[in-house]
């Protein structure tokens, strides 16, 4: 498994595309070779934000491929692009075949799973899942960091608040709670 160009998204209106591509037997290395060229193209695009390309997890199992784009505006660019479409046109005989797509924005991203072709939980349950992360560093915050920031304008205060909150929920409280709450958020 490979991941490259990683960042973690946030809700800030990035877009994911998870692809998965069965690949006839034999044909494994040319796909990679392929696979490997697409991603690379659309890097260059403007609003690309990083690619990832994942081996079958058993034999006969599907490719994935994903992209990240910085919103739905970037994304669009790259599938109507010629250099896309091109890819598409040399991709020798199609001994691949798409079999599931998936674009997931905004909070989707913390509930997905590489590798895995299936429903983002409920909205009402991400809610859930968000307000149990948030509320710990909220408690914690309003305790340790707000007595620090009085001094300090409004605005920077709030700037500093925003920035250790939202980098605590990407990096710490959203995937432990998607980790623990996995099987409620699936069922």
């Amino acid at each position: 498994m490979s991941l490259e160009h990683t960042t973690v998204p946030a809700d800030t209106g990035e877009v994911t595309l998870l692809i998965a591509r069965q690949v006839e037997p034999g044909h494994e290395a040319a796909f990679e070779r392929w696979a490997r060229g697409i991603l690379a193209s659309a890097a260059r695009f403007p609003g690309h934000l990083g690619h990832g390309l994942f081996r079958p997890s058993a034999e006969g199992a599907p490719w994935f491929l994903v992209h990240r784009f910085q919103d739905a505006a970037a994304c669009r660019e790259w599938q109507e692009s010629p250099e896309r479409a091109a890819w598409f046109a040399s991709c020798e005989g199609h001994h691949h075949t798409e079999v599931a797509r998936r674009e997931l924005t905004g909070m989707e991203t913390w509930f997905a799973k590489p590798g895995a072709v299936t429903p983002a939980p409920p909205r009402w349950k991400m809610a859930i899942s968000a307000t149990l992360a948030i509320y710990p560093i909220s408690l914690l915050g309003t305790y340790f960091l707000v007595p620090h920031l009085v001094g300090l304008h409004p605005v920077v205060g709030s700037a500093v608040i925003a920035c250790v909150f939202n980098i605590l929920m990407t990096y710490a409280a959203m995937p432990a709670v998607s980790r623990l709450l996995r099987g409620w958020l699936r069922r």
